[in-house]
């Protein structure tokens, strides 16, 4: 579908664009996008990562919970 879009109707297109927007709010949307991007991205490395750290965790909690007592039960009675 977009092989028959040529470099020509891609140029036009981007010509009324900027008759409509004008340039400095093109480059305001453009900053406005990349910032989102860069956040979007953060962000989904901050969600990786932490999957990661939660399962290191639990693995250190089962191994500590895992572990007997050395002391011995005491009884009810005594």
């Amino acid at each position: 579908m977009l092989s028959n879009v040529s470099i020509w109707q891609l140029l036009i297109v981007l010509v009324i664009v900027i008759a409509i927007f004008g340039t400095k709010k093109l480059k305001t949307i453009g900053t406005d996008v990349g910032d989102a991007v860069k956040g979007f991205r953060s962000a989904m490395n901050e969600a990786d990562k932490e999957p990661t750290e939660q399962l290191g965790n639990q693995s250190e909690d089962a191994n500590f919970d895992s572990t007997p007592s050395e002391e011995p039960a005491k009884d009810k009675h005594g």
